[in-house]
């Protein structure tokens, strides 16, 4: 499966952006999907991610109550909104897929290229 990660952008801190995995050469059925975000000099983390198939979703506390992971089927793709931007939460945006995977980004096998999000204060 080959991943398009889009929708980085530049916002205020406060602001909302909402972030698109579109899948080609195959559907998400069976997979989980996930985001990760990698800040300059730091490990790559785990954000947050959902099973295609069942919609169960896990967040990391850092984004809890102001992420929102979210499928479609007829586009195939996943969605990560994001609202009341932090500063903190400036990185480049990756989303990956895999099946029976937990949140160390080492064991994903497939990746979109990253999308920079950039939340000024």
């Amino acid at each position: 499966v080959q991943l398009q990660a889009s929708g980085g952008g530049l916002v205020q801190a406060g602001d909302s952006l909402r972030l698109s995995c579109a899948a080609s050469g195959r559907t998400f059925s069976g997979y989980r999907v996930a985001w990760f975000r990698q800040a300059p000099g730091k490990e790559r983390d785990f954000v947050t991610s959902i099973t295609w198939d069942y919609g169960s979703t896990t967040y990391a506390d850092s984004v809890k109550g102001r992420f929102t992971i979210s499928r479609d089927f007829a586009k195939n793709t996943v969605y990560l909104q994001m609202n009341n931007l932090k500063p903190e939460d400036a990185a480049v945006y990756y989303c990956a897929a895999g099946v029976g995977i937990g949140k160390d980004y080492r064991t994903w096998p497939y990746w979109g290229q990253g999308t920079q999000v950039t939340v000024s204060s």
